[in-house]
């Protein structure tokens, strides 16, 4: 699974934020809601394409053609997107029947004959309405159906560790605390701890490498995630070491390894567990 964009992670935050506003308070707890498990079949690994994902794609694309259509008063290419988007608006309830009460079917009958007709006007009235009837799903569910079906799933992954099996969990928590004794050595003028604890690291991070190279298979993608670029930056590290001045260094390895992995992977995890 390609790992999300800065931009989706970011996106996926801020309606959770928005979501949680609404439904509690800080002195409550936290209810989200769960999305109908009748959606799972639509997505991976139940289905080969995660096929709702593509279907929300295609609603989103037709209802900016039919409102710049309008705009540039286009009323064949206007008619040719209203009636795709009548067509993959009415899937959400053959899809997920549980929705089914929940859309606007009424206005997207009214979406077809305005477009049929070509009367502009009342076009646009329609795309407005199933615009606030998918904005109100969305805040319901979208950070929701992105954490359990777009996520990586970590949990059945294991990593062999001096000849034992030890869970990813538990295995990046040491990877974590090998990367903290580097900072705490460090301060305590320690380098013989310091370089161990960067060979702990640099053992570390051969072992991630194999798990992280299941998903990302191309030889860029190996380079960038755990390979050539983060060889260099432990070497400058371990330069850094040796000179008493490995804070810089630290700091460029701890965001642009860990911290890049994290932003795209253990936000959105985190969130997946806590669903479900």
């Amino acid at each position: 699974m390609k790992p999300f964009s800065l931009f989706t992670v970011v996106s996926i935050v801020l309606i959770v934020t928005a979501s949680i506003s609404t439904l509690a308070s800080a002195e409550e707890s936290i209810q989200l809601s769960k999305p109908p498990t009748s959606l799972a079949q639509w997505y991976k690994p139940q289905n080969k394409r995660n096929v709702w994902q593509h279907n929300m794609f295609k609603l989103r694309r037709e209802i900016q053609a039919v409102k710049e259509y309008v705009i540039a008063n286009d009323k064949p290419h206007a008619k040719k997107w209203a009636l795709n988007l009548v067509e993959h608006y009415r899937k959400i309830a053959e899809m997920v029947p549980e929705w089914k009460d929940e859309l606007e079917l009424g206005w997207v009958n009214k979406i077809k004959a305005a477009a049929t007709q070509g009367d502009l006007k009342k076009l646009s009235q329609g795309i407005r309405k199933i615009q606030t009837s998918c904005k109100g799903c969305h805040n319901d569910y979208r950070a929701q159906v992105a954490a359990i079906y777009r996520a990586p799933d970590f949990s059945n992954i294991m990593v062999k560790l001096n000849g034992k099996d030890v869970t990813y969990s538990d295995f990046m928590k040491m990877l974590m605390r090998d990367v903290n004794r580097i900072k705490i050595a460090s301060e305590d003028q320690n380098k013989t701890k310091a370089m161990s604890s960067l060979l702990d690291v640099r053992q570390g991070i051969e072992i991630l490498r194999s798990s992280c190279n299941n998903c990302h298979k191309g030889d860029t993608a190996k380079d960038y995630y755990l390979g050539n670029q983060t060889e260099g930056m432990l070497d400058r590290l371990e330069s850094a070491i040796d000179t008493g001045k490995n804070g810089r260094a630290l700091g460029e390895f701890a965001v642009q390894a860990c911290a890049r992995c994290h932003g795209s992977h253990r936000i959105i995890y985190d969130l997946k567990n806590e669903i479900e």
